[in-house]
């Protein structure tokens, strides 16, 4: 309590240009808030309880909390979709264990996005309100390259079921060719829908899939490219 007192008093001027520093914030780009948190985030660290010191002086709170909300939201997009584009299917892995990572990937991404689409009608106004850019969380900004980096994930693994499937020839392994190809699938037609539709080399890839259904009793719907 003596050290939060001794800021509060002695602190107050610095504590008020910071205040100042975040009402006059404008930023061009989501990139612009994530360096000026970073900034803030350095310079309240001189304070000996953040929480404590900054209740005694006319803070703008909200505004604080809605540019650190939106940076690290934005940040964890940003390492979301390097996840999901870098994800490299080593051949080396077991074909269970490969397809499981790629399940895996997809339910954090899908869980990622689909949480920010619950509420991002609200988080939009109330970003637009301090004047925090939004069209990252537009389909055709951070969210739209995660949906394109899932179907880039939907192809790697039906190229690796479309492997294995190849090697497995055989009468006797008939029932484990079948169960891998509805896993194949269902994974794109997950990803299909998530992502809207395939790009061409997807589509290229899930035809070549859906045609060795030849020798299972339902056959594939077909699925539309974007």
């Amino acid at each position: 309590m003596f050290q939060v007192k001794a800021d509060v008093e002695t602190q107050g001027e610095f504590v008020e240009s910071l205040a100042s520093e975040v009402r006059a914030a404008r930023f061009a780009n989501i990139d612009d808030v994530v360096a000026f948190v970073h900034w803030l985030d350095e310079e309240l660290s001189f304070l000996v309880d953040e929480r404590a010191v900054l209740k005694h002086f006319d803070w703008p709170e909200s505004k604080t909390d809605a540019l650190r909300e939106a940076a690290f939201e934005y940040q964890d997009l940003v390492k979301l979709e390097n996840k999901a584009t870098s994800f490299v299917d080593d051949p080396k892995l077991p074909c269970e264990e490969a397809l499981k990572r790629m399940y895996s990937l997809l339910e954090k991404v899908e869980q990622s996005v689909y949480a920010l689409l619950r509420t991002r009608d609200m988080t939009t106004a109330r970003y637009k309100e301090y004047g925090i850019p939004v069209d990252w969380l537009s389909d055709s900004g951070k969210v739209g390259k995660i949906k394109l980096a899932s179907v880039q994930l939907a192809k790697k693994y039906m190229e690796r079921v479309t492997s294995e499937l190849d090697a497995l020839q055989g009468t006797e392994k008939e029932p484990n060719r079948e169960f891998l190809l509805l896993q194949g699938v269902r994974f794109a037609f997950r990803v299909h829908q998530f992502a809207g539709g395939f790009d061409a080399d997807s589509m290229k890839v899930f035809e070549e899939l859906r045609s060795k259904m030849s020798s299972t009793q339902a056959p594939a719907p077909p699925a539309s490219d974007t």
